[in-house]
């Protein structure tokens, strides 16, 4: 099995931040919610934060986002513009057409109906082009990330894969139920694959070392530069 952290190592960016600037071009409201997480992940990033006070404070700001898209008639029209996943951008990434998301055999939810299931397949269409070419998937490859399964899940499909770790949120409530930070990563990954061994694991951060610690060969990915640390 090989696991990979989704942003900065397949993905060329953070894909929740250019969510977040995506989703302003539709309605500039959101805005708001930007630098209050942008604050708490220097936070963490320094050693300032807890995982706990993360849990608690990206949740508060994830809720009041998604319910301000949910409610935004701007975003709430791109479901009405007939946009369709398209996987041109991805024809030499997966040989397979894309299926359902599953993780362990429970479907992970698909981005709820309304507007962020609109602005989730649009932001796609425009991003899939961002996953760096180095990366070829394999059917029992899996994504650990602590982005949400309701925004990297589409990627994933879009790709052909079917398994994913993720942050969740409940899509009828907007609820933060799960944040998949630091030591959880491992944590949510046992509870879901137990002892099956991980092969490879490549991440763009030594914040993912919990994960390093897991697999028999870790690698540092870095843009198209991939180096072996384990």
């Amino acid at each position: 099995m090989r696991a990979f952290d989704f942003d900065g190592t397949i993905y060329d960016g953070e894909s929740l931040f250019d969510l977040y600037l995506y989703s302003a071009r539709h309605d500039p409201k959101v805005f708001r919610h930007i630098a209050p997480v942008l604050r708490y992940a220097i936070k963490y990033k320094l050693g300032r934060a807890t995982l706990e006070q993360m849990e608690y404070g990206v949740g508060r700001i994830a809720r009041k986002y998604l319910r301000d898209l949910s409610e935004s008639r701007r975003v709430n029209d791109l479901c009405g513009n007939g946009l369709d996943v398209v996987l041109d951008d991805v024809a030499h990434l997966a040989d397979e057409p894309a299926e359902t998301l599953q993780s362990v055999g429970d479907e992970v939810p698909r981005p709820p109906s309304g507007g962020l299931d609109g602005l989730v397949r649009a932001f796609w269409d425009r991003n899939m082009r961002r996953i760096k070419p180095w990366y070829r998937p394999l059917p029992d490859d899996v994504i650990v990330t602590a982005s949400f399964d309701v925004t990297v899940g589409e990627a994933c499909r879009r790709l052909g894969l079917s398994r994913l770790v993720a942050s969740t949120i409940d899509p009828a409530s907007m609820e933060v139920t799960y944040l998949n930070f630091n030591t959880n990563k491992p944590k949510r990954f046992r509870e879901l694959f137990g002892d099956e061994p991980i092969d490879e694991f490549y991440t763009d951060s030594r914040f993912d070392q919990p994960m390093i610690d897991l697999a028999r060969h870790a690698f540092m990915v870095k843009g198209e530069r991939i180096t072996q640390i384990k």
